[in-house]
C-alpha cells in the first residue's frame, strides 16, 4: 500500500505543486485508487511512476474545481491508456451532472463504462480486502472526508516447522493457517495457533480536505496509519481560514493529535506560502510539529509506503 501525491497546493497551481490529487497504489492487486483530480492531473501522473491504465477507482471530497477540473481529461485519455474494464466514481450527488455537462457537449465517448456513486456518511465501498468508508466535512459545499481500511491477516504459516512434526500436507495446512486445531492420524492433536505469526493489522489511510476543523473528521481518523490533511493556512491567518472554512496547520495537528494518528501529511498549501514569501511552508510544518511530531510536508511525487503491523503476540493468542 504506497501514497504517491501528485498535486498538494490548494486553489491554482505553483511552480512546484500542482492542485490536489494523490494516488494510493495496490501493488498485489496491480489496481491504483486516485483521491481528487485537480486540473493537469494526468499530466502529473505522467511525470510519476502511477499508470493510468491501472486506476479503477476514484474518489472525490468534493466539486471545487481545483479537486475535479483535471476529470473529463483523464477519463478521456485512460480509454487510450489500456482500454479499462470499468472505472468507478464515489463522490456527492452532482458529480455525475458535471461529467456529462462536459463529455456530452464535447461528444467525448469514452469507449469503456463508468459508473458514478453517489456517496453518502458510512460505508462506501467493500471487497474481501478493504472498506472505505466516509464522513462529512465542513466547507462551503458539501465534502467528505474517506477513510480507507484494510482488513487484517492472518499472519504466515510456518511451514518449516510443520514440515519437522511430520505434518501431512494438504487440507490439514490449510487448517492449521486458520488457526484451528486438528487431530492427526497418529492421535496427536495440534494447535495451528502455534504455527502462525500474529495477525498482520490492517494499515488504516484517512484524507480530511477541504474543512476547518471538526469533530467528524477527528471521528473519521481514529487510530490511523496516516492522516492526509489540509493545512491551507498558517496558524497567523486562522481568520482567514475559520472565513473560508479551511484548515490552518494547527488546525490538521489538532485533528491528527485527537485521533491518535501515527503519522501526519500536511497539503493543500495556499499560494501565499511559495518561496519568496515572509511565510514559508515549512513554517507550517514547524507549527504543526509542536502540536503533533509526527507530521510531514507532502510534494508533488513524493512516496509513502504505509507500513504493515502486527498485533503483539500475547493479544493475538486472546
Amino acid at each position: 500500500m504506497q501514497i504517491t501525491f501528485l498535486g498538494t497546493s490548494s486553489a491554482v497551481p505553483t511552480r512546484s505543486r500542482n492542485v490536489s490529487s494523490w494516488v494510493l497504489r495496490l501493488p498485489q492487486r496491480s489496481e491504483a485508487w486516485l483521491f481528487d483530480c485537480g486540473e493537469g492531473t494526468q499530466h502529473q501522473i505522467l511525470r510519476s511512476d502511477v499508470r493510468i491504465s491501472q486506476i479503477t477507482r476514484i474518489f472525490v471530497t468534493h466539486l471545487h474545481g481545483d479537486h475535479i477540473f483535471g476529470l473529463p481529461g483523464l477519463l478521456a485519455s485512460a480509454g487510450m491508456a489500456g482500454n479499462p474494464s470499468r472505472i468507478d466514481l464515489y463522490g456527492p450527488s452532482d458529480l455525475e451532472d458535471y461529467l456529462q455537462g462536459v463529455l456530452r457537449p464535447s461528444q467525448t465517448r469514452l469507449g469503456y463504462p463508468i459508473k458514478v456513486h453517489v456517496v453518502r456518511p458510512g460505508l462506501v465501498f467493500e471487497d474481501e480486502h478493504f472498506q472505505i468508508l466516509c464522513a462529512p466535512l465542513k466547507h462551503r459545499v458539501t465534502a467528505f472526508g474517506y477513510r480507507i481500511v484494510e482488513k487484517d491477516r492472518p499472519g504466515r504459516f510456518d511451514v518449516e516447522k510443520a514440515a519437522a512434526l511430520n505434518i501431512p500436507s494438504g487440507p490439514l495446512y490449510g487448517k492449521l493457517k486458520r488457526g484451528e486445531t486438528v487431530t492427526l492420524p497418529d492421535g496427536r492433536c495440534i494447535n495451528g495457533a502455534e504455527f502462525c505469526a500474529p495477525p498482520e493489522v490492517g494499515r488504516k489511510v484517512v484524507y480530511c480536505t477541504d474543512t476547518v476543523y471538526c469533530d467528524s473528521a477527528v471521528e473519521l481518523a481514529k487510530d490511523a496509519d496516516v492522516l492526509i490533511h489540509e493545512a491551507t493556512y498558517a496558524h497567523q491567518d486562522a481568520e482567514l481560514a475559520y472565513q473560508r472554512l479551511h484548515s490552518t496547520s494547527t488546525m490538521a495537528a489538532q485533528v491528527a493529535l485527537g485521533a491518535g494518528v501515527k503519522r501526519l501529511f500536511l497539503t493543500h498549501f495556499s499560494p501565499r506560502y511559495a518561496p519568496g514569501n515572509p511565510v514559508k511552508i515549512n513554517d507550517l510544518l514547524q507549527e504543526a510539529r509542536m502540536i503533533f511530531p509526527s507530521t510531514e510536508i507532502a510534494h508533488d511525487f513524493l512516496n509513502y509506503e504505509v507500513p504493515r503491523r502486527q498485533l503483539p503476540e500475547a493479544v493475538a493468542r486472546v
